[in-house]
Order: C-alpha cells, then structure tokens, then sequence
C-alpha cells in the first residue's frame, strides 16, 4: 500500500517507489510533519518530537503545557495568529475582520488513484493502482471554515503531489488573503536553495546558494508564470552533486502569479511553502462555496539532481501531458518569423515550403502578420481574419498547396491579447484589463484581454476555433507577448478585483481546454516571448513550448541545459536560426547550431531560399540523422554530463530505456591554446554491456566509458565547437 495509517498513533505514512513521508495528528488535532526523506519499512518514532518551555513562544494550554507550543511544532498546513509566528500556508479575513482561525483534524479518507481538479490542471493517472490518494479534513470550530488537504503518492514513483481545498461552511462571507497549496516544515536548516531565475531571452539559468536564516523566496507579480521566475524550487544537501546526495524538490502546477519561499526560523528549522502569490490577491469565499488551490508537484531524490530530473521528466511526460502528440514524435518544421519576420505572401511561404520539403522538413509554421491588417506589431491582435493583401486566397488555400507538397502546415497565434488599433478594440474596449480612470498601459503595443469575463472567453473560443476549422492546420503556437499591468475587471465587484488575476487564469485553462479538445489532431504549442510561461500548468494543455526568442546556439546551452532540470526534452523547442544571429549577433557554425536544437524538437527558423549548396547538404544531413534518433532525444533518459554554468564546455546525452542505443553530445565555446587533452565521463549506459560508436566504428564497455571516458578530439579547431557520438550496444 502506497499509505498506511496507524490508527492508535493517528499517524500517516505514504511511501512511493523510494521515498517515505510521515505526519501524525497530535495534541488536540495538529497535524504535525515528522519526515520527508528515503523510503524506510516502518516509522518508530526514532526522530520523536521534543517540546520545551521556550520563551516567547507562545502556549495553545498555558494552564497544562507550556512546552507545547506552534511556534517551534513542524506543520503541515500552518496558520497564524495561535501561537505561531512564521509564515502561514494560509490567511482568512472573517466577517469581523480579523485573522484568527485554528484548524484541526476532524477526520480523513484514503482513496485508489487520484482525482482532477476542477478548473485547474494537474497530474493524473491512468490506472487507479498507480496511486493512492490521502485527504485529511481540518476543520475551524468558530468559523466553520474546512481546509481538505490531499496528498497523492505514486507507488512507482519518488513522487508526492499536494493540494489544498478551502471550504466556508460558515453562514457569512469570508475572505481568502493567503491560500498557498503545500507547507513542509524541515527539521534542519543544512541544505543549498536552488531555483531558475532570469530574464526574456535569457530563461531559467540556475542559482544556488547557501540557505539562511530568514526568508528567501521567489516570485512572479506579473500575471505569468515569467521568464524571471520559474515555480520551481529545490532544497539541496550540501553534498548534494549532479549524481550524489539528498534533493527535495517543489514545482507549482500553475501559469499565473506565484510564491515559492523557504525560512528558517530561530531554531534552524525550514519552512518551505508554494503557491497562488498573495500579493495584490485575495478570494471573496461566500457561505457553501470552496476555493482549489493548484497542484505541487514534489519531487525526492537521494542520487542527486540528475535522478530528480528524470523523475519529473517521467511524470511531466506521461502523467501531465495529454493528448495525441503525448507521445508521438513531434515534427521538424520550419518557422517564417526570422526569415521574413511580417514582410511575406503566399509565393514566398510555398518557396520557403518548397526548400523545406527538399531538405526533408515536414511542418512549415506560419508566424504572425497573416491576419487583419498586421504590417508591423501595432495593430490588428484580437482580428482573427485572414490579411487578403499577403493571403488572397485565405489560410486554406496556402495550407493546401503546402499539404500538396507532403508537408503540414502550421499557424501562430496570440489569442490573450488585443491591439489598440484593430476592429475587436473598437468594438469592445471594455473587454481588456484595465481600470477606470486610469491610463491603459501598453507593453509591446498591445493590451490584455480581460479572461476573466465568461463572454470574452466563449468570444475568443470562437474565433481561434473558426480559424483552426478552416483549414487543414496540425499545428498551434499559441504565444503571449506581455505581462499584466492595470489589473482589473469590468464585471467583477468592489470586493472582487484583487481575483481579477487568478479568474483570468481560470478563463485560460478553460480556453484552452476546450480548444484543444475540440482540435485533438493539432500539435499545440505554448509561447510567451519564448519561455516566459514554461510551466506545468501549461504543458497539460500544450505538450510542447517554445523555450527561449534566444535562438544563438551558445546562449541556448544554458538555457536548455537549466530547463532540463524540470522539464522534458519532448516539451523543449529547439530551433537552428541565422548568423549573425538575431539576439546577440553572435557567428556560429551551422554544425553546432544544428547539435544545440537537435537537443530539443528540432525546428528552423530561417530563410532556407538563401542558403548555399553546402548549407543545404548540412541541413538534409541534420534531418535526415534526426529522423533517425528523435525517438530516443525526445522520449529517452536525459543525463547531463558538462555544466555550461561551471565551465567552457557543455555535454549530455540521451539514453533509451532498456540502454541499447544512446547519443552524446559535446559542446566547447572558446578555443584555448596549447590545450591539455581531455575527456568527459558517460553516464547512463549498461556497464554489462559493450557499445560501438557509429561515427568511428570503436568498442568500448559501458563501464569503460562511465569510468574511464570518452576523448575529446583534439582536432578540435576555433571556438564554437561540437561532437556527437551515436552509440549502439552490441
């Protein structure tokens, strides 16, 4: 059984595939934390709690125990306000408005599987003996205020997911101020803080550090998940390597705003807690209605930060994706914005299409400017018809001469915003995010649309609907190219704005969800500016994003190398551009360029009329070599073996499951001379076994390489270097 509970004890113990985690109820209902850690057979109370009388510590039974107190107990879902002075997982204004409340176990309920939320996405399962399901009510015998908390455990998996559901069972309103998804509260504070922090163009680099006293957190306040922030983060022992040592990790199933924090107390404990950001949130709760947080994905691993990888990658890609293209090979396409960015028409695609299908491409994508009166970024978001000036023909017409090619066609979309100048504004200025009396900001020459409003959402179901009907389209790339300012509601109450930014979230999903129903033959992907919404929540509904506008293939190292860390090769777009390349102005060998975005779902996204002979022959070779290996790069094992954020060479590779068949890559940036000669270590193989390199026809034994390792070439010449080694067991 994934969950035992001793009913003598009133103690909880789930177990996954190697992992344990413990809570018992104690006192008069706290439900304490008493281990998150490896898989142990039975809990004895070896790590029993200990209580003294601490000053200002505050006493729940001054008259009997003033040892016991909240401020130093490990909870499970925490409050404030009786006694303990870190941060809450949770706050609600009552009537009165004040903030105290005390919840307490009232009883609980172990079900097989797991169930979906309602309105939000999260992980599933397929069969019910995949997991079990723990939801543990706690209820506020004043303000009749519920809080469910459910823990699901995967047997096979070092996986625990949490959430939390907030029911007012009272006769009055009440209001959410704080109503975070998961509390762990860790007995120590000896551990590293990892989370992926960076900026447009330049996402989810890796940050570590040494954990202190106080609060370090991380956060978005922008209406997304961002490309500052991502909602991941991860505690780390502080031996903690790429193969070795303890890692906890946390990930939000959420697109929106969020906070993700650790603290530690006074007397070195942890506090770690996720979920909806507080700030500038809060839920008016009426009697008889309930409030779902969204999903945490939690994540133990104690062979370092590589396993912890392949579990989430594992899960994400078959317990979070859905769908038809879950797992089918995605296609190597070909994208127009960097050749053509909005200056084409119908000949100039078919003649971009017709190179393509030469070189053996299959997807060609449609970027933004075929609709409206779209010349330049200025106009036209939210007019969802087709621009007769580039098109005369319409969508269906130039789809139809691609397919005729034997080649799919693709569309880009931005259906969250709205342009100033196009006909919807016109027609419904109301329908954007903003807040009377007050200047509409633009960002990116545009606005937001307000998702929050029902009419707007069906209205824009509608649109992106009649669209994909119209022509023969197996591809989306849904992009959003703004963060939210002005964040307010035509429709919602005085009481009701601060939920402008979760109501939208809500519409999204549910957009999206009906969308990519009703078109279930369509490769969705999701985009915002690049990776500024590579999220879980996204990749429910979208099994793929576009991970970075930062196509320069040294700059995609760390990148990509950073995304992997949660999320998987078959979610990563990956695509090989021009040179000079278009964000850095950087010059790159099309070998190399090829090798980074033949890492990821491998696409161009450059104008193939222009390239030489030469050129060409280099493409049809990436294609073609591809082809053959992205089975095992999209769905295989991902060990990264070189660090980009550690030094001057980057390597991984991809390793199928049963570890016949593996392909490596290495990546050097600048050239040094006189060079020592070198070599990288393989993870991954079978050590049993004995592998041939394809490219050299050499044998080498698993354990050989895992060892002893594989030679760097040394003709090896100038910067911007990359080998790649297709190995096959014998």
């Amino acid at each position: 059984m994934g969950i035992q509970f001793n009913e003598k004890d009133k103690l909880f113990h789930l177990q996954g595939k190697d992992t344990s985690y413990v809570m018992q109820v104690i006192g008069d209902g706290y439900l304490s934390h008493l281990y998150w850690g490896k898989k142990v057979r039975e809990y004895h109370h070896s790590n029993q709690l200990q209580f003294m009388d601490r000053g200002f510590s505050g006493n729940p039974y001054p008259s009997t125990d003033r040892t016991f107190s909240l401020d130093t107990l490990p909870q499970e879902y925490p409050g404030y306000g009786t006694t303990d002075f870190r941060t809450p997982a949770y706050q609600i204004q009552l009537e009165n408005g004040t903030t105290v409340t005390d919840l307490r176990y009232k009883h609980h309920r172990i079900l097989k599987g797991k169930q979906g939320l309602e309105g939000l996405p999260s992980t599933y399962v397929e069969s019910e003996n995949e997991a079990e399901t723990l939801e543990i009510t706690l209820e506020d015998s004043v303000s009749y205020i519920k809080v469910v908390v459910a823990y699901t455990v995967y047997e096979q998996r070092n996986v625990i997911t949490r959430t939390a559901r907030i029911v007012n069972e009272g006769s009055s309103s009440i209001k959410l101020l704080r109503a975070l998804s998961a509390n762990v509260d860790f007995r120590d504070a000896d551990f590293d803080f990892l989370h992926l922090s960076g900026a447009h163009v330049r996402e989810r680099y890796i940050d570590r550090h040494a954990l202190r006293t106080g609060m370090q957190s991380i956060e978005s306040r922008r209406g997304a998940s961002s490309h500052q922030q991502n909602p991941f983060i991860a505690l780390l022992r502080k031996n903690a390597t790429e193969d070795t040592g303890e890692v906890f990790a946390f990930n939000l199933v959420y697109s929106g705003n969020f906070l993700a924090q650790a603290e530690v107390d006074q007397f070195k404990n942890t506090r770690v807690s996720l979920g909806i950001n507080p700030f500038d949130f809060s839920w008016m709760l009426e009697a008889g209605e309930a409030f779902q947080c969204p999903e945490v994905v939690m994540v133990y691993s104690h062979q370092g930060l590589g396993d912890m990888s392949r579990t989430f990658h594992d899960l994400y890609r078959t317990r979070l994706c859905r769908g038809e293209f879950r797992d089918k090979e995605r296609p190597i396409l070909v994208n127009n914005w960097e050749a053509t960015y909005f200056d084409f028409d119908a000949d100039k695609i078919e003649e971009i299409s017709t190179v393509g299908k030469e070189l053996g491409i299959e997807l060609f994508v449609l970027d933004d400017g075929w609709f409206g009166k779209r010349d330049d970024d200025k106009t036209s978001l939210g007019d969802w018809f087709v621009d007769q000036a580039k098109l005369p023909n319409g969508l269906g017409d130039l789809a139809n001469r691609i397919r005729k090619m034997d080649m799919q066609f693709g569309l880009w979309f931005e259906p969250e915003m709205i342009s100033v100048d196009s006909d919807l504004y016109r027609k419904h200025p109301e329908w954007c995010l903003h807040v009377p009396n007050y200047s509409r900001s633009e960002s990116r020459n545009q606005l937001v649309l307000d998702l929050s409003r029902k009419d707007v959402c069906d209205a824009l179901i509608k649109m992106v609907s009649d669209v994909l009907a119209s022509a023969p389209i197996t591809y989306v790339k849904w992009d959003m190219n703004r963060h939210m300012t002005e964040i307010g509601s035509t429709l919602l109450s005085t009481d009701q704005q601060r939920e402008t930014a979760h109501r939208y979230m809500l519409g999204l999903y549910r957009v999206m969800d009906k969308i990519t129903s009703s078109f279930p033959h369509i490769l969705f992907e999701s985009c915002s500016g690049g990776g500024g919404r590579f999220d879980p929540g996204m990749l429910y509904y979208m099994p793929q994003t576009w991970t970075s506008d930062n196509t320069d293939a040294i700059s995609r190292l760390k990148i990509q190398y950073g995304t992997s860390l949660v999320y998987p090769i078959s979610a990563m777009g990956a695509h090989v551009s021009d040179v000079p390349n278009h964000q850095v102005h950087r010059y790159t060998s099309l070998d190399m360029r090829g090798d980074v975005a033949m890492s990821g779902n491998l696409g161009y996204e450059l104008d193939l009329t222009k390239l030489t002979g030469e050129e060409k022959e280099i493409v049809k070779r990436q294609v073609s070599k591809y082809q053959e290996v992205r089975q095992l790069i999209q769905f295989g094992d991902l060990y990264r073996l070189l660090s980009p954020f550690e030094g001057n060479e980057t390597a991984w590779s991809f390793v199928n499951k049963d570890k016949t068949e593996a392909m490596v890559f290495y990546f050097r940036v600048l050239a040094e001379a006189n060079a020592p000669f070198e070599s990288f270590k393989v993870k991954g193989l079978d050590s049993s076994k004995k592998y041939r390199v394809v490219e050299t026809n050499n044998l080498y034994g698993g354990d050989e390489l895992e060892y002893i390792g594989l030679s760097i070439p040394a003709e090896l010449k100038g910067d911007f270097q990359s080998v790649v080694y297709r190995l096959k067991a014998l």
